[in-house]
């Protein structure tokens, strides 16, 4: 039996995201101060459904609504993805591995490793990856999925 490089290249894909999911949950340590670290290391990021199919993006919010009610953060990772995007938060982004694009009003803004990009509220944009990315981001207000 012949497998073509497409079907191959599909059912790694599968079982890599499957890994992501199942994997060992956040390291943190909370101090009775309310002062929290994160192990950002042990942070692997679960799908996240851009509404194209095809799209590899994941990402995982590191701290509760409890822990942090006014501002929020997480990881997110896109691997030559991109997707179109409203922000009703003002967000930072910065960048740990790869290069992210933002495209807004026709331009394009890159950031690579080190790098930090801001977008603010109400922007209209395209969250875009030549390849793989890998980056934090800090939103506010901290319920940005309810913006």
């Amino acid at each position: 039996m012949e497998i073509s490089e497409q079907l191959l290249k599909e059912i790694i894909t599968k079982v890599v995201v499957e890994l992501k999911v199942h994997e060992e949950p956040i390291v943190k340590h909370k101090d009775e101060s309310g002062v929290i670290a994160v192990q950002a290391r042990t942070v692997c990021p679960e799908p996240f459904d851009t509404g194209k199919k095809g799209d590899k993006v994941f990402l995982t919010d590191l701290l509760t609504l409890e822990e942090s009610p006014r501002i929020g953060c997480g990881i997110m990772e896109m691997d030559q993805s991109h997707f179109e995007w409203t922000l009703n938060y003002d967000e930072i982004d910065y960048i740990i591995e790869g290069e992210l694009e933002i495209i807004i009003n026709g331009n394009t803004i890159r950031g690579e490793k080190g790098d930090v990009i801001f977008i603010p509220k109400n922007s209209d944009i395209i969250f875009s990856s030549p390849g793989f990315a890998r980056f934090l981001y800090v939103v506010y207000p901290a319920n940005w999925q309810q913006q």
